[in-house]
């Protein structure tokens, strides 16, 4: 996977040009680089800065995230809802959430969060609330299943955003079957009558729905 899909000085400046995460997400940023496989499932400073403002402008009560890895970007939405709020995290890799959960601790906003272990269809077929926010970052190969789950058990004017929709460029030139998936949920958003949306080319691509109603 390339590091860079837009040129990389133009990336940097957008860096830089970016108000810091808090000291905490800076030291999760070092402890999964040096400690977690494929550190480069962490969403980084550009999503995470994005995540939390969309979270501050919508204060979800309820919100999930599907794939949480070490908690960079589940930290990054909490920051942004209310104190009652909460986040439910799902999460299959044991090691990222003894991690996740290590930092959560010490974090202002990590009583928000809830660590759900285990497949996230299963979690979203108990879900019993109705979602005001949802960042899916999880198994590709789901994604459009997440996404039409998703939609159903969210409240009108909500949303939904999926990370890695760009997939590194491949999606121009599909050539494979989860090429194919990815570009298959890119079509689908953006010609669905339920939501509105706008696809972002931040990082891997943010697509940002929104629920109509």
């Amino acid at each position: 996977m390339p590091e860079f899909l837009i040129d990389e000085a133009v990336e940097d400046y957008a860096y830089v040009s970016t108000q810091a995460e808090p000291a905490l997400l800076q030291e999760l940023i070092d402890a999964t680089n040096e400690n977690m496989g494929w550190p480069q499932k962490l969403s980084g400073r550009l999503v995470g800065r994005t995540l939390k403002m969309l979270a501050s402008l919508v204060q979800p009560k309820h919100a999930l995230e599907i794939g949480m890895f070490t908690g960079y970007s589940a930290l990054s939405i909490a920051e942004g809802m209310p104190d009652d709020g909460k986040l439910i995290c799902c999460e299959t890799n044991p090691r990222a959430i003894d991690m996740a959960k290590h930092f959560f601790q010490r974090s202002e906003h990590g009583h928000k969060i809830e660590v759900v272990f285990g497949r996230a269809t299963d979690t979203l077929d108990s879900l019993d609330i109705e979602l005001d926010f949802t960042f899916i970052d999880a198994d590709k190969r789901s994604y459009l299943h997440y996404y039409e789950e998703v939609k159903k058990r969210t409240r009108p004017g909500g949303l939904i955003i999926l990370d890695n929709v760009l997939w590194s460029g491949k999606v121009l030139q599909p050539e494979s079957e989860l090429d194919d998936i990815l570009v298959e949920t890119n079509h689908r958003i953006a010609t669905d009558p339920d939501v509105e949306n706008v696809f972002l080319t931040i990082r891997d691509g943010m697509n940002v729905v929104r629920k109509r109603g």
